[in-house]
Formats: C-alpha cells, sequence, structure tokens
C-alpha cells in the first residue's frame, strides 16, 4: 500500500501583543516627518512669514506621527514617566496610548478640560530648602508634548546663539567649549546669578503676548497656566507663574527670556 502522510495542520502564529505592536510601529519614519514640518517652520519664522509658522504648525499638530511621538515621548521616554499627576495614572499600556493619540487631536481640544498640577516637592542641591514640582495628569503631559513639537522651531529661529539650557541638540558640554573659546585667550569675569522665583512669578499675561499665537492655542496654553495646583488635597489657584515638572515650562521659559 502506498504511504499516505497525515495533512500537515498549518501552525498559527499567536497574535503579536499590544506593547510588540507599539514598539514595531514605523518610528523613524514618524520621526523624519516631524523633522521636515519642523524645518519648515523654521524656515518660515526665519523669513519672517507668521501665517505661514502658524499653518505648519496646525499641519504639525494634527499629523498622527507628532501626536504619536508626543504620546511615546511622555508615557515611555521621560524621566517622569512613572509620576502621576492628580488622577493617580502613573503608566499607559499600548491600547490606551493609541487611544490618547486620538484624543490630544487639535480637533479635541475643546472637550478636554484642564486639571490641576499635583504638588510635589524635592530637595534642592546643597540647601534645606525644597523646590515645588508640578505634575500634570498623562493626557496634559501628552497635549503639551505635541505643542512643544510646534513651538520649538519657531523658537530655535529666534533664541541667542550662545543659550545653551533647554535647547534641543545643545548640552552642559557645548556651553562648557563656548566658555573656554571666551576665556583661553585672556581671563574674563564670570557672572554667575540666579533669579529667585523666577517659574513661581511669571506674569501670565505678559507670556501670552511673548508667544505671539494663534487664538486657539493660546487658549490652551493659558487654559494649563490658569488650571491651579493640588497640594495636600488642597486646591490652589494659580495667578503667576509655570508649574516646574510640565513638558511645555522649559520652552516657555526660554521665550519669557528672549
Amino acid at each position: 500500500m502506498p504511504e499516505t502522510k497525515a495533512p500537515r495542520s498549518e501552525r498559527k502564529t499567536p497574535p503579536a501583543s499590544e506593547s510588540e505592536s507599539w514598539r514595531k510601529l514605523p518610528w523613524r519614519k514618524f520621526e523624519q516627518h516631524v523633522y521636515r514640518i519642523q524645518k519648515r517652520i523654521f524656515q518660515a519664522e526665519q523669513r519672517g512669514n507668521h501665517r505661514a509658522v502658524h499653518t505648519l504648525q496646525k499641519l504639525l499638530m494634527k499629523s498622527r506621527a507628532a501626536r504619536m511621538l508626543a504620546v511615546r515621548r511622555v508615557t515611555q521616554d521621560n524621566q517622569g514617566k512613572k509620576t502621576a499627576g492628580v488622577d493617580g495614572v502613573k503608566s499607559v499600556p499600548p491600547a490606551q496610548r493609541l487611544v490618547m493619540v486620538e484624543c490630544i487631536h487639535p480637533n479635541q481640544w475643546k472637550r478636554l478640560k484642564s486639571q490641576p498640577v499635583r504638588r510635589v516637592y524635592i530637595p534642592k542641591p546643597g540647601k534645606a530648602e525644597k523646590r515645588p514640582l508640578g505634575i500634570p495628569v498623562m493626557e496634559a503631559r501628552a497635549q503639551q508634548a505635541l505643542v512643544k513639537l510646534a513651538l520649538e522651531p519657531e523658537w530655535e529661529a529666534k533664541f541667542e546663539a550662545n543659550s545653551y539650557g533647554f535647547r534641543p541638540g545643545r548640552s552642559c558640554q557645548d556651553a562648557i567649549a563656548a566658555i573656554y573659546i571666551f576665556i583661553n585667550q585672556k581671563a574674563k569675569y564670570a557672572l554667575d546669578a540666579d533669579l529667585k522665583g523666577c517659574f513661581d512669578n511669571i506674569n501670565h499675561e505678559a507670556l501670552l503676548r511673548k508667544l505671539n499665537t494663534y487664538p486657539a492655542l493660546r487658549r490652551v496654553i493659558k487654559a494649563w497656566l490658569k488650571a491651579g495646583a493640588v497640594d495636600n488635597g488642597v486646591f490652589e489657584e494659580t495667578t503667576s507663574g509655570t508649574p516646574q515638572g510640565g513638558v511645555l515650562t522649559p520652552p516657555t521659559m526660554l521665550q519669557k527670556r528672549c
């Protein structure tokens, strides 16, 4: 009798986990797409074409690539990704990250209500006093990261060449190298100064005037500034200052100084 073989059953590969699917997204393409638009924003600002800057910023924030990168930054990349806001959310699983990507679309901004930041205190190096931080909720952090992607190239075209703090692509080593170039031929005086309570006393209206952005974005940033803070369960209004700990705080600080 001819030998007959049992039909080979096809092995079904198990469905990829949510985390694996999230990891395999084309992140490099997302970064390239965002970079191209940011480059156009930078060039438009250099030309003084503010209308084109605002149009491109809207285009960037509506793009899925920018929203995906913003969510990944606050849920995976940032150092404080495990720090909860007033809602107690410390981590966001991949499925909910995709939901968050849609929630921070500019078309949804009117539905998002700005929640107060959670006040926490960390020690200041070498001092007995503590520094107050304001931790936004995760969704607000993602929205702020998205706005930061749009604002940063506009203001990079305006900032001074010899400023290094909170600048993309710059580090302490760049500042050290610049100082060396200034002092290696001739001894010079160095002024070490600190603005007391700088973050706590920034005037909101002056900051918004300095931003000089389009109305929808201005309303969102103003809502973040006025959202208040919760300190040990007690709500406090914020009439001035920007919360240290927010994603957008460093760029707005630089804009105030510019």
